[in-house]
């Protein structure tokens, strides 16, 4: 397959995203095939031999990865060729072909399982991150994902929360402050670190102060009155955690009157059962990890197409 080809699906892969996509690809391989290969198809399949198959989806849902499907391909064989039916982001109904490849066989089915392995979690996410945008559409809230990610699938589960139209949270501890309750809590313990202010709004200026590459500063509240506190230091954001929507209301109006320009995000055990309530109480954004953390992989399968 021709690297045009195979990103020609929505917007691709960015090159930091394909990266992160290759270095996956090496593992997966490395633990499918070993230095013997597929001794299954081996023994059934002549070197020679040809066909095509199809993709499809066998549950509703949202497409996500069909970058790395192509990327999967062209590593294994570059002779196999993916022809996209959908974009990346496109609603899925049950049925619906996905793509189409064909190519020799033996290559074929020696990546099936790791190509669905990428296509089926990315479109998981995405389609779990799009019931949550679907729920909170009649507000102004928007959902944002975490860190709470698979080692080495960062990046790429991030791309899949963007097709289910949400949003990026930070990428990592590098490129912005969230202080949380643990960082506060070594700030305000009350022995042992004389000079260290005890309150959140000293802590979020501090922060500011030594870490002037952040993209923003944020911090964690639990409290009403933490967050008064936070607030005096002007924070870009205050994380809202584990509060009930009557609180967050509450919360909502002493932004307004204290610091209008800060942005509120609510967090903490929010279901697709309970986001729209936390929507309605004014918040600007959600963060959900269990769109990354939890979300079942979506069915799609490879069907045999011959040759």
């Amino acid at each position: 397959m021709a690297p045009a080809e195979a990103n020609a699906t929505g917007p691709g892969f960015s090159a930091p995203e394909a990266e992160a996509c290759r270095k996956l690809i090496e593992l997966g391989l490395a633990e499918d095939l070993s230095a013997q290969g597929d001794l299954t198809t081996t023994a059934l399949v002549g070197p020679s031999a040809k066909g095509e198959a199809v993709l499809v989806a066998r549950s509703p849902g949202t497409l996500s990865g069909l970058p790395a499907v192509g990327a999967v391909f062209e590593a294994v064989d570059s002779s196999l060729v993916l022809q996209p039916r959908k974009d990346d982001g496109a609603p899925l109904q049950s049925g619906d072909v996905v793509a189409t490849v064909r190519g020799p066989v033996r290559s074929l089915l020696s990546c099936e399982r790791l190509a669905l392995n990428f296509l089926t979690h990315l479109s998981g996410v995405a389609t779990l991150t799009q019931r949550f945008v679907a729920a909170v559409a009649d507000s102004r809230c928007q959902v944002y994902d975490t860190r709470k990610t698979l080692p080495g699938w960062r990046l790429l589960e991030k791309y899949a929360v963007r097709q289910g139209g949400g949003h990026n949270h930070r990428a990592g501890l590098y490129d912005a402050v969230l202080i949380k309750d643990n960082h506060l809590a070594y700030w305000q313990q009350p022995a042992g670190q004389p000079g260290h202010p005890r309150n959140v709004a000293d802590a979020v200026r501090h922060a500011r102060d030594a870490a002037p590459s952040a993209q923003f500063i944020e911090v964690e509240v639990d409290t009403l009155e933490q967050l008064r506190d936070a607030l005096a230091g002007k924070p870009d954001l205050v994380l809202l955690d584990n509060m009930g929507p009557s609180v967050l209301a509450e919360a909502v109006a002493l932004r307004d009157r204290q610091a209008p320009s800060v942005i509120l995000e609510a967090s903490g055990g929010i279901t697709l059962e309970t986001v729209a309530a936390v929507a309605s109480a004014g918040v600007d954004r959600v963060s959900i990890g269990a769109l990354t953390q939890s979300a079942p992989a979506l069915d799609l399968g490879l069907d045999w197409n011959g040759p």
